[in-house]
């Protein structure tokens, strides 16, 4: 499996997402642990690249931790997650996990958020278990 800057890199174009899923029975335990801020829990994935071909090679395991969150105060709610000790993405945005969404928002505005409101640093890292994925969102 290619690193995720090959694997960002060699995606062709089409209408899936590559990136890592969120560990099914961890996502339960982090959704307890961080409760949803708004109605429509998510926390379902880490996006590496949108509108890809879904023959694109998926990116390599890796190692993740959740390093702080970040939340609009008007209905998105997002997680920023460390990739093998970076939060930057390969598009220049950041690597994150929508939370939570109040209705009419959705799961692309979490970059908007991220950019324009910043987020906040936790002291204390949270391991998340990821999988790599190609799937429609």
């Amino acid at each position: 499996m290619p690193d995720a800057r090959e694997a960002y890199r060699d995606a062709r174009p089409g209408d899936h997402v590559i990136g890592w899923k969120v560990d099914r029975a961890q996502r339960e335990e982090l959704l307890a642990r961080f409760p949803a801020t708004y109605a429509k829990a998510i926390a379902d994935h880490v996006t590496l690249k949108a509108k890809v071909d879904p023959a694109s090679a998926l990116p390599a395991p890796v190692q993740a931790r959740i390093v702080g969150r970040a939340d609009d105060g008007a209905g998105v709610e997002a997680m920023v997650v460390e990739i093998d000790g970076t939060t930057d993405r390969p598009d220049g945005s950041t690597y994150h996990i929508t939370w939570s969404l109040e209705q009419g928002r959705k799961a692309k505005e979490s970059n908007d958020v991220i950019r324009d409101k910043g987020w906040q640093r936790w002291d204390t890292p949270v391991p998340v278990k990821l999988e790599p994925a190609s799937f429609r969102w």
